[in-house]
């Protein structure tokens, strides 16, 4: 029997009384089940954008008003059968079972509705997604065009170029790319909670070792990586992109003329806590949480694009985890995020 039944009936009967109506109880405590199986459905709410999840919200507040009416009048039924019962009467002298039979067949009817609610998002949510892809085909494809029409324009005119002609065409290319890397990394973090992933075991030392073979270091970076990384469950290509992200954050803001870039780990009771050291440049207090959000970037940083570090969150974020950055001016950074071992993450 569920367990808010049983409560509410202890507190309603007085002891001794008997009710033997297995039928009639099995009927409120299938309406208590359904009840609670309305929170459960949250569960997969959660997976849906921000924008229509309020769409989603507004109409399950609205059954959950509904379903608290219909507590109410379990309640005050309860009552009065105990109040009957005192006086000597027969608890089957009492329509309740029809009561709770028709509130059950509104919850189903309730139910049905939402999973289409939830079904037509999920729909809406796969259209945006091709939408996006669609879009950032259609962006790239003049850019592609315009890297190699410079490029042949240079080839085919390198001997009548003086270095302002060269440093100013160099200058366009530079900015095609960035463009490109732009366009390609709205892509990725609008995509990020909207493609279905499989989740699989990740060995952490082949993926940073994967992760490091692609990466470029300039001749003056070195890095260190713990040697005893451990497995997590999830979508490699999303893991990958998490590190990828990180370690190129900090190769960029690398001044020394010895840099160092230390990759870590911590296992704790509930989570594994990763973190990204280097001794570069440092980051300003006030750039601490701004630094994460979309387009937000360094005062002094032209190359970046201002979202490789909020998709670095995003995914975090995804695992259930948080993001984090500890540094100071000059002194170098080291950015903290963890996994929840709860949401996935396995021993090595």
């Amino acid at each position: 029997m569920n367990s808010l039944l049983k409560r509410q009936l202890k507190k309603y009967l007085e002891k001794g009384d008997d009710i033997n109506n297995e039928s009639l109880l099995k009927a409120v405590s299938e309406s208590y089940d359904n009840y609670e199986d309305q929170i459960a459905m949250l569960g997969r709410a959660m997976k849906i954008s921000s924008d229509e999840l309020f769409q989603a919200n507004k109409q399950l507040r609205e059954e959950a008003i509904s379903l608290k009416d219909i507590n109410t009048n379990l309640k005050a039924i309860l009552s009065s059968m105990n109040l009957e019962l005192e006086n000597g009467s027969d608890s089957k002298d009492f329509n309740l079972l029809e009561y709770i039979k028709k509130q059950s067949l509104e919850i189903v009817k309730m139910n049905k509705q939402r999973e289409k609610l939830l079904q037509n998002l999920e729909q809406q949510n796969q259209s945006l997604n091709e939408y996006a892809h669609m879009v950032s085909h259609d962006l790239k494809a003049p850019l592609r065009s315009i890297d190699a029409l410079i490029n042949w324009f240079i080839v085919d005119n390198r001997d009548k170029l003086n270095e302002n002609n060269k440093e100013s065409l160099d200058l366009i290319l530079m900015n095609v790319e960035k463009m490109d890397l732009l366009i390609t990394g709205i892509l990725s973090y609008s995509s990020i909670d909207k493609e279905k992933t499989e989740n699989r075991v990740v060995d952490l030392n082949v993926l940073l070792k994967e992760t490091i073979n692609a990466l470029v270091f300039p001749d003056h970076v070195s890095i260190v990586i713990n040697e005893n990384m451990p497995k997590v469950l999830g979508n490699n290509f999303r893991f990958k992109q998490l590190f990828q992200n990180l370690i190129h954050n900090a190769i960029n803001f690398s001044d020394k003329e010895q840099s160092l870039i230390e990759v870590d780990f911590t296992e704790k009771p509930n989570e594994y806590e990763f973190r990204i050291k280097d001794n570069g440049i440092g980051i300003p207090k006030k750039y601490h949480d701004q630094i994460f959000i979309i387009f937000n970037k360094l005062e002094n940083n032209t190359k970046s694009t201002g979202i490789g570090l909020s998709i670095a969150k995003k995914i975090v974020e995804s695992y259930g985890g948080r993001i984090w950055v500890e540094s100071k001016e000059g002194l170098g950074s080291v950015f903290y995020f963890t996994i929840s071992r709860d949401h996935g993450a396995t021993k090595y």
